[in-house]
């Protein structure tokens, strides 16, 4: 009978150890030790030698199906899946979507081997990586909460884009808060911060970028900075001083690359979940998120810190309300009023008090639009809503022998400035 026996290095060694055993040179025993099998199977495997020759050592599963492999209908039903409504999606998301949407429970290797058949290439190439030294987490949750913007066309190349803010926590990588806003401002991470505050607490860091939001850029001290000995900072990071949170600022990307790298995990996930979930408003898609993408999300990803417990520090609703706000100085006016650019604000009068005119007060915007007055730490005024504006920067002229580089920006509210 001709024909070609097809042998694994192992089957053919074992075929010669059998030869060797027929031809009286060894013993079955000693034959037993080189193939590594017991006494037993020795046995077995030199009846079948004797019966077929080697072809009785070739494995009987070779060129037979897998018992464990997958319906052709079923196959076929993957690859249709990921080329239609999930074509968005990496090989691993494709994966945890067929798990929980289509109730079709296989490894993310199966369908890697499956969609490269088909012929469909992986979303993105994998760059080599580099060599980069590591930071080790900090052990605790709330020890550092990294947080940075995404602008991209989240909601599909024919929506104008906007940014996602989002906040990771450094020791478990868990998202303690994410938010769509139409751009990266410091109106949205004090909405973020909030979130934050009020899912978790006051963490004891924020390492963040040098966005104008956060990170004051410019060269200039005014006269009141140069009589306090420091610089004001931005309206967030006044309100980081005031939670007693420490900002850390990054000098590249890499530096805080846990927030960066959980940027474009979203930008792989989030942008084909809202595709599939069909959301297209901000509003809508703030909720789905808090509510429905982040407690999943942070299961998949989320790991145990080195040491339990957190390290948040609790805050009430009030705390929250009053310290997460635009805070600007301001002088009473002759009228008992405070005016900042257009916008006229009354104090009404109180008992024990005659006047308040040419007294500093402080001027909060909280995130409702509201207003309120404060006067060494009480209120002294309400006032209703108006739209959230953005603190207008303003360049002062470069004084005479200044040098060219020099840089004075300050963030103002029309008229009015930043309080420390």
């Amino acid at each position: 009978m001709k024909g070609t026996i097809e042998l694994s290095r192992r089957e053919l060694q074992r075929t010669q150890v059998l030869e060797q055993v027929e031809a009286g040179r060894l013993s079955l025993r000693e034959g037993a030790g080189l193939m590594a099998v017991s006494y037993r199977q020795a046995k077995r495997l030199r009846a079948r030698y004797r019966a077929q020759g080697p072809a009785g050592l070739a494995h009987r599963q070779r060129g037979q199906p897998a018992r464990n492999a997958l319906a052709p209908v079923l196959r076929e039903r993957i690859v249709a899946l990921r080329q239609q409504q999930y074509s968005q999606f990496n090989d691993q998301h494709f994966t945890e979507m067929l798990a929980e949407r289509e109730g079709i429970r296989v490894g993310r290797e199966t369908v890697r081997r499956l969609l490269r058949q088909a012929g469909i290439r992986p979303k993105r190439r994998r760059r080599p990586p580099q060599h980069r030294r590591r930071r080790p987490r900090r052990p605790q949750l709330g020890l550092l909460m990294q947080w940075d913007g995404s602008p991209h066309h989240w909601f599909g190349d024919d929506r104008p884009p906007c940014c996602l803010l989002h906040a990771v926590d450094d020791a478990v990588g868990a998202t303690l808060g994410a938010l769509f806003v139409p751009q990266e401002n410091a109106v949205g991470y004090l909405r973020l911060l909030d979130q934050v505050l009020r899912r978790h607490g006051i963490p004891a860091a924020v390492y963040q970028d040098r966005h104008a939001a956060l990170f004051r850029s410019d060269t200039h001290w005014s006269l009141e900075e140069e009589l306090a000995g420091q610089r004001f900072p931005t309206h967030v990071g006044r309100v980081l001083q005031e939670l007693a949170i420490q900002a850390i600022p990054a000098y590249s990307p890499q530096a805080k690359g846990r927030a960066e790298r959980r940027g474009g995990v979203f930008q792989d996930r989030l942008i084909a979940e809202l595709a599939l979930t069909g959301l297209t408003d901000l509003e809508a898609a703030n909720a789905w998120l808090e509510t429905t993408f982040l407690p999943r999300f942070n299961r998949r990803f989320a790991c145990a810190p080195a040491v339990p417990g957190s390290a948040f520090r609790p805050i009430t609703a009030a705390q929250r309300y009053q310290l997460v706000a635009f805070t600007y100085e301001a002088t009473v006016g002759n009228d008992n009023c405070v005016r900042l650019g257009g916008l006229t604000l009354d104090i009404p009068p109180r008992p024990g008090r005659r006047t308040y005119a040419r007294g500093r007060v402080l001027v909060r915007q909280h995130l409702d639009g509201a207003w309120t007055i404060w006067l060494a730490g009480q209120r002294i005024a309400r006032h209703p809503a108006t739209p959230l504006r953005e603190p207008l920067r303003v360049n002062r002229p470069r004084l005479p022998g200044e040098d060219p580089r020099a840089k004075h920006l300050v963030q103002v509210y029309l008229q009015s400035r930043p309080a420390f």
